[in-house]
């Protein structure tokens, strides 16, 4: 019975998480960017933006502070293209965030 209720809780914290697997992604692919190039710009190894796009581990505090500056650098961008992508990732993983 204990292992279940373990295993549920697990879950259900699983399912709050936000899927930042998916901004990391999306993040690389608007900037053009390798992972190595990605991890250089945000100050972190290329492993961790590896275990970050692959889900194994979620983004510290601090490291989704420097991604929430550099989509709001995008944001800012003369392109229209890359403004518009820039505040979809921004209102979808962070200003999202704050009304709660």
């Amino acid at each position: 019975m204990k292992s279940v209720s373990k295993k549920t809780s697990k879950k259900s914290l699983g399912l709050n998480q936000p899927e930042y697997r998916h901004l990391i992604r999306k993040l690389r692919h608007l900037m053009q960017l390798t992972q190595v190039q990605l991890a250089a710009e945000l100050g972190v190894t290329y492993e961790t933006i590896n275990r970050w796009e692959n889900g194994r581990i979620q983004p510290s505090p601090l490291a989704l502070k420097q991604i929430r500056v550099v989509l709001e650098r995008i944001a800012q961008s003369p392109s229209s293209q890359f403004r518009d992508e820039g505040c979809i990732l921004l209102n979808t993983y962070f200003l999202s965030e704050q009304q709660k």
